[in-house]
């Protein structure tokens, strides 16, 4: 493909870029045609893309999204991936783990993604693409600066591996209120609720049609918040409760003095962390783990789902369940996979007790916002809901309480983000 630098006419037309949301469960592209911003095909004529990858180990080829999720649930031999983002900042992200034979860094997963990401795009414009302004999170990591700046650094990184030129970075929220901003007819004060698979970010900004027309939009963000909490911690805390257990979680040793250590439980219902738990160092650990046991047949589930490499599916299950509760009280896990005839039940009330202290998290934070811009919450007009999570029923509830008053808008929960950040990319790089 013709380098732009190279093509007389691109360079008097401008070089197209792109906003990109690379999230923790979902990911999007947006470009913007005739001045609106539309997310492009990544996966078939999905505009959409889970997060996820899958190494074969029979093919040697790589799979993406739900191609990637498809492949790992028929049980093909490889390794699979997902919530990647959640690793970003840590030293984890950048150590290597056998993948096809080689050792390969996560750091280099990450890259192979963002690249299927970018083809996709220019797939739709038709040339290159190397003007980007990608979504972050307000904190990747809570409170510790340097930790959230090489979050960011090693995101830019994988994106400049991959071919983009000159990145920006924008607030997840912020792209959000952008995307927003198009159906306002007046001036609004609108309280941005982005609540995803990893993080929780809030923001207050005021949006009219005027303001619209400003590159600058500084002036028009009274305060923004984010914390650490999103829909695979309400996956973890669900697994916990329900599928753990039945591996031998909160189970006793033989003499009854202690707890079976809880952090394989805890490893094994974090998307981002299943993968690290296929390793033969952990199954000496499980060896050691059901020679202390009380319930060793416990013990032993969980060592046919690390040998057979069920976690993901386990997950992905409990998942399921979650997003089954937003519209029935009560709905099963099979787990037939593990053991046939095994399954659990869930309902909605234990599912929410379950979630609690995320939930206060998310209360706190947006109260803290409020108190950051100096408003009430009675001073918003409109609450704008964007984030896959942001639609389980309790979490709706609790953004109602405490913004009573305002007017409920949702936005489109998995492309909000990438078309305001399509748009913000179309201002800062025409």
């Amino acid at each position: 493909m013709l380098r732009a630098q190279d093509d007389p006419l691109q360079q008097r037309t401008a070089i197209r870029s792109c906003g990109l949301d690379f999230g923790t469960s979902n990911s999007t592209v947006a470009l913007v045609r005739a001045g609106r911003p539309e997310l492009v095909p990544v996966e078939g004529d999905k505009s959409t893309i889970p997060s996820a990858v899958f190494f074969s180990s029979s093919h040697q080829e790589v799979a993406f999204g739900r191609a990637a999720i498809a492949r790992y649930t028929d049980g093909e031999p490889g390794r699979f991936m997902r919530a990647i983002k959640s690793i970003l900042g840590y030293g984890l992200f950048h150590e290597t783990t056998p993948i096809q034979g080689k050792p390969v860094a996560l750091s280099q997963v990450l890259s192979r993604f963002l690249a299927h990401l970018k083809r996709g795009a220019e797939n739709r414009a038709g040339e290159d693409i190397l003007h980007a302004v990608l979504g972050r999170p307000v904190q990747f990591i809570e409170n510790d600066p340097a930790a959230d700046r090489q979050a960011q650094d090693d995101l830019e990184a994988a994106a400049r591996s991959v071919g983009f030129r000159n990145i920006e970075f924008q607030y997840e929220p912020i792209a959000a209120a952008l995307d927003y901003e198009l159906t306002v007819q007046k001036e609004e004060l609108v309280f941005v609720v982005d609540i995803g698979g990893g993080t929780a970010d809030f923001s207050i900004v005021r949006v009219s049609p005027e303001r619209s027309r400003k590159a600058d939009r500084l002036a028009d963000v009274l305060a923004n918040r984010g914390v650490r909490v999103g829909g695979t911690d309400f996956d973890r805390m669900l697994s916990l409760v329900s599928v753990m257990p039945l591996l031998g979680f909160g189970s006793r040793t033989g003499d009854g003095k202690a707890e079976l250590p809880n952090w394989i439980f805890h490893d094994l219902s974090t998307w981002s962390q299943i993968s690290f738990l296929y390793s033969q160092k952990v199954r000496s650990v499980l060896r050691s783990i059901r020679y202390d046991a009380a319930r060793q047949d416990l013990v032993d589930r969980l060592v046919s789902v690390i040998d057979h490499q069920e976690g993901h599916r386990i997950i992905d299950l409990v998942e399921r369940a979650k997003i089954a509760l937003s519209e029935a009280p009560r709905t099963d896990i099979d787990l037939k996979n593990i053991e046939p005839g095994l399954q659990v039940g869930v309902d909605r009330e234990g599912f929410e007790a379950a979630i609690v202290p995320g939930l206060d998290r998310i209360d706190k934070a947006m109260a803290d916002t409020a108190a950051d811009a100096g408003l009430a919450p009675g001073a918003v007009q409109a609450v704008f809901l964007t984030g896959g999570s942001s639609a389980i029923p309790i979490v709706r509830d609790r953004i109602s309480r405490f913004l009573a008053g305002a007017a409920i808008r949702d936005g489109d929960m998995f492309g909000s983000v990438g078309k305001g950040l399509g748009l913000d990319a179309y201002r800062r790089f025409q």
